[in-house]
């Protein structure tokens, strides 16, 4: 089960309401550079936006649907059991056996 569309956007929020820094930057991001690129302020905003959750997921060593269930997870438990979820998952699909893909991405089964 990976992160819901709703799940992402609480996500961002909290994001961004842990980030009034990157808030401000945002709210005042140069409609040119949007306009040069097609697009709406809000959507170059909204681009901006994922670009830094997603460099922070990086950061933090995670893929960004793991930066996700981090910040919308009632408890670290049901991080770590989401999160478990989403990769067996995601094994599944690639055909590879669970224990040969914890190996692989560090993962305590």
């Amino acid at each position: 089960m990976a992160a819901s569309e709703l799940q992402h956007e609480q996500a961002l929020n909290t994001f961004l309401d842990e980030r009034p820094e990157l808030r401000v930057e945002l709210d005042h991001l140069n409609p040119l550079l949007a306009q040069a690129k097609g697009e709406t302020l809000a959507q170059f905003r909204d681009e901006r936006l994922h670009e830094a959750f997603e460099a922070e997921a990086e950061r933090l060593g995670l893929f960004a649907w793991e930066l996700t269930l981090q910040l919308t997870a009632a408890t670290p438990q049901d991080y770590e059991a989401q999160r478990l979820e989403v990769h067996r998952e995601v094994a599944e699909m690639a055909g590879m056996d669970w224990l040969e893909y914890c190996d692989l991405y560090g993962i305590k089964p």
